[in-house]
């Protein structure tokens, strides 16, 4: 993830040791990965974490690396960085997933490099940031982008969605209160194991 969306999430934030790289961004792979794995149970989180950039700044996390191990000795393995660069094109962040099993492989590539814009011209961002960024991955705000005075992309979408369930009871893709608190509690180990610097058994405890 960009530098610059790291530093603006630690200076609203009134204590920093309450929001890491793994538990605001984290989630985002840890849902698609656990979704694909939902028949399989984690028994152990183990995980680092890294300081040199944002540490001195905001006494921030820079990036943290773990594993899941489930059950059945499959891994899952998750690396997070809020330390790139602030000239990294990514208006917020990008996404790389890859799952492989006996018998396939699937790959998700989320990180918008297909669509780069380059300007002499500042480029506009959903925060505000404190230097000027003059490249672009286009589509990599998460939210979604302005156009024809409406924003259009996964937020509308999952609004929409949401607003269907709760008016004529449709079917939802969302997360479950119980999946949302489970991921939650996920990412929180892999920042227990990180600062402790030893392997966590899972499920934790909320502390």
């Amino acid at each position: 993830m960009n530098r610059l969306v790291a530093l603006d999430n630690y200076k609203r934030t009134s204590d920093a040791s309450k929001i890491s790289p793994m538990v605001i961004s984290g989630t985002h792979a840890l849902d698609i990965v656990m979704w694909m794995m939902a028949a399989k149970e984690p028994v152990e989180i183990y995980a680092r974490s890294v300081d040199k950039a944002l540490g001195p700044i905001c006494n921030g996390i820079d990036a943290t690396a773990g594993v899941i191990t489930f059950e059945d000795g499959s891994l899952y393995h998750a690396v997070i960085s809020w330390a790139l660069p602030i000239v990294w094109p990514g208006a917020v962040y990008s996404l790389e997933v890859g799952i492989t099993g006996t018998e396939g492989v699937l790959t998700i590539d989320d990180t918008h490099r297909d669509i780069v814009l380059a300007t002499a011209k500042e480029s506009g961002e959903g925060y505000a940031p404190d230097k000027a960024r003059r490249v672009d991955f286009l589509g990599s705000y998460p939210p979604g982008d302005m156009a024809l005075g409406e924003l259009r992309g996964p937020m509308r979408e999952e609004t929409e969605q949401w607003l269907n369930r709760i008016s004529m009871g449709l079917t939802t893709q969302h997360a479950t209160a119980a999946e949302a608190h489970n991921r939650l509690m996920l990412t929180k180990a892999f920042d227990k194991s990180a600062r402790l610097k030893r392997p966590i058994p899972l499920p934790i405890d909320a502390e």
